[in-house]
């Protein structure tokens, strides 16, 4: 076993807990409300991986894929966008080195537009930079707004670890596509330009 640090040791901090699901000690409760929701969401789904702290912001994929040590491919970035017909969110989860088609997306939405910051934040509970497959915040229960439809890129299946943000621009977790799969529930689509 090598002595020499992972790359992660020096951007990483982890929840720093006793047990594997990050609810030993609590320590995570300190973190932004973002991303004590995905913990207690991947602790109530029994996901294996607790979710990561970075000691630098991951705002875009590069930055995640950068901290981590990574392939830009194996980041799992979340993109919203806004279905024309009832104003609905709808979220892809997408490899972090492709672009959504919005074309192909739309023969399983229908027509789409751009969502902006406040639109992602009222309709996940995550501001951009953060916004978690999972955990989302329960919003759409108050003001009669669905939850985001979610779809997962099959690209992402190039990859055996993959890695999505955690409700937090600082805040990541580990899964394999999978894994993805089973936490959200979303079907798998070809949408990469």
């Amino acid at each position: 076993m090598s002595d020499t640090p992972s790359p992660l040791s020096s951007v990483v901090n982890d929840v720093g807990t006793s047990n594997a699901h990050g609810n030993g000690n609590g320590a995570d409760a300190a973190r932004p409300e973002g991303f004590q929701r995905v913990s207690a969401a991947l602790r109530a789904l029994a996901h294996a991986h607790e979710p990561l702290w970075l000691e630098v912001s991951a705002r875009s994929s590069q930055e995640a894929a950068e901290a981590l040590g990574v392939a830009l491919g194996q980041i799992a970035k979340s993109v919203v966008f806004r279905r024309k017909a009832d104003d609905s969110a709808v979220l892809v989860i997408a490899s972090g080195d492709k672009r959504v088609d919005e074309r192909k997306l739309e023969v399983h939405t229908g027509k789409l537009g751009r969502a902006d910051a406040d639109y992602v934040k009222a309709r996940t509970g995550f501001s951009i930079g953060g916004v978690s497959p999972l955990g989302f915040q329960p919003s759409y229960a108050v003001d009669g707004n669905a939850p985001p439809q979610l779809f997962i890129d099959r690209e992402l299946f190039r990859f055996d670890a993959i890695w999505a943000a955690a409700g937090h621009p600082n805040g990541v977790f580990q899964m394999t596509p999978d894994q993805l799969v089973a936490l959200t529930g979303a079907p798998v689509i070809e949408v990469a330009q």
